[in-house]
C-alpha cells in the first residue's frame, strides 16, 4: 500500500505516534509519505520506503495569518497524483482531517478515489475541539472520515459526548517502540553525585500538565529522602516553574534539560516518573517512562487508568492531590525491594502496548476501507 500521512512533526504524542507507525509500515514494506511543513522529530534515519514532502508555507500581504489548512490540502492533493496513494492518514481533527476532505473532494472532481482515515489523540477533542469557533469544523471532519480511531476509551468516550457523531470509533492505542540501549551513565553521575534518587517528569510544560504540582511534590519528597528532579520538555510554564523553585529554594536539586531528542537514554537514569496532568487522553509521557522501566506515579485522569496499573506498574491519585503524590513516590523509593518490583512490573505492563498489535489494527481498517 501507499500511504500519506499527515500529522505535526514536533515531539508531542501525536507526532511521535504518526512516526513510528509510518516508519513500522515501511518496515513491512508499504510505501509511506509523511506530508507536513518540516521534517518529523523522529524521522532520523534513511528508509527506501518513506518519503518527505515539505508543506512549504509562503506568506503574502494580503493574509494575516497564512492559510495552512488549505495549503495542506493542495500539497495532499499533488502528492495523492503524483504517487497513487491509496489511503490518507490524517493525525488530528483539525488542521489534518479536514484538510484531507477537501483534497478528497478535489480529487474525486479528477476521478480519484482515495479513503481519509482520521486518528483523534487528544487535543484535537479535548481542547481545540471544544471550542465553539471549532466544533462545526471537527464535527464535520469526524463524521466524513471513511474511518476514525481514538488513542484511549476515554478519549472515545469524550468524543461521542462532546460532538454529535454518526460513524462508528475504533479505539487502537498508542504503543511503544523498544527503549534505546545507550544509558548516558555519565547524566546520573552528574545530576545525582551522591547516589540520590532520581525523580523524572516530561511535558509541553502547558497548565494543563500541572508541572508546579511536580516541584511542590518533590519539595516534599526530598525532605524524606535525598533526590533530584529532572525536567524534559518546555513550554509557556517554564518560567512560572523555575520562579517556584527559587522561592522553594530547589534551584541546586532541580535539572531542567528543555527539549529532547534523546528523551529514552534520560529515562533510563531516572527512579521513578511523575505526571499530574489535568487530563491526559493516553499518556504516552507515562508509556515511555514505564517502557524504561521506571514506575509512574500520575493522575487518576483520562486515558493514564489504562496505561498505569495502580499498585502494580504504579500509583494513580486524584488531580491535585499533591500530598498523597509525594506519599506514594517516597513508598516506591524507600525500600529497594519494592523499587525493584515496580520497576518490572512497569516494564511488563509497556510491552503490551507493542507497535505490532497497533500495526495490525491500523493495516486492517487501511483494508477494510481498501476492499
Amino acid at each position: 500500500m501507499k500511504i500519506g500521512i499527515l500529522l505535526y512533526p514536533t515531539f508531542g504524542g501525536s507526532g511521535v505516534v504518526a512516526t513510528e507507525l509510518g516508519k513500522s509500515l515501511a518496515q513491512h514494506g508499504h510505501e509511506v509519505h509523511f506530508i507536513t511543513y518540516s521534517i518529523p522529530a523522529r524521522l532520523d534515519k534513511f528508509h527506501p520506503h518513506i518519503f518527505y514532502h515539505e508543506v512549504s508555507v509562503t506568506s503574502y500581504p494580503l493574509f494575516e495569518y497564512v492559510p495552512y489548512e488549505t495549503i495542506l490540502a493542495s500539497k495532499i492533493v499533488e502528492i495523492a497524483t503524483a504517487y497513487h496513494l491509496d489511503i490518507i492518514h490524517a493525525h488530528y481533527a483539525i488542521p489534518h482531517a479536514s484538510a484531507a476532505l477537501l483534497a478528497k473532494s478535489i480529487l474525486r472532481d479528477k476521478n480519484i478515489t482515495i479513503p481519509i482515515v482520521t486518528t483523534l489523540h487528544g487535543t484535537d477533542i479535548t481542547l481545540v475541539g471544544k471550542n465553539p469557533t471549532y466544533k462545526p469544523v471537527v464535527e464535520y471532519s469526524i463524521n466524513h472520515s471513511d474511518a476514525v480511531t481514538a488513542v484511549s476509551e476515554s478519549l472515545k468516550k469524550d468524543t461521542l459526548s462532546q460532538f454529535d457523531i454518526s460513524i462508528p470509533i475504533e479505539v487502537v492505542p498508542n504503543f511503544i517502540t523498544s527503549s534505546s540501549s545507550n544509558s548516558l551513565s555519565h547524566l546520573r553521575e552528574s545530576i545525582a553525585p551522591k547516589g540520590e534518587k532520581i525523580i523524572t517528569h516530561t511535558s509541553n510544560f502547558r497548565k494543563v500538565k500541572r508541572v508546579t504540582d511536580v516541584i511542590h511534590l518533590f519539595h516534599k519528597v526530598r525532605q524524606s529522602i535525598p533526590s533530584k528532579l529532572v525536567l524534559i520538555g518546555d513550554g509557556p510554564e517554564r518560567s512560572n516553574v523555575e520562579n517556584l523553585c527559587r522561592e522553594l529554594m530547589l534551584v541546586d536539586d532541580v535539572t531542567f534539560l528543555g527539549k529532547q531528542d534523546c528523551v529514552e537514554d534520560i529515562l533510563q537514569n531516572g527512579d521513578i516518573f511523575v505526571l499530574p496532568s489535568e487530563t491526559e487522553s493516553f499518556g504516552l509521557a507515562a508509556l515511555e517512562a514505564m517502557n524504561c522501566s521506571l514506575p509512574v506515579v500520575c493522575s487518576d485522569t483520562g486515558g493514564l487508568p489504562e496505561v498505569n496499573i495502580d499498585g502494580y506498574s504504579g500509583f494513580l491519585l486524584p488531580v491535585g492531590d499533591v500530598q498523597s503524590m509525594a506519599e506514594k513516590v517516597i513508598y516506591i523509593l524507600s525500600d529497594p525491594k519494592i523499587h525493584q518490583q515496580f520497576r518490572k512490573n512497569a516494564k511488563q505492563r509497556a510491552s503490551s502496548f507493542s507497535p505490532e498489535l497497533a500495526l495490525e489494527k491500523y493495516l486492517n481498517i487501511y483494508q477494510s476501507l481498501l476492499t
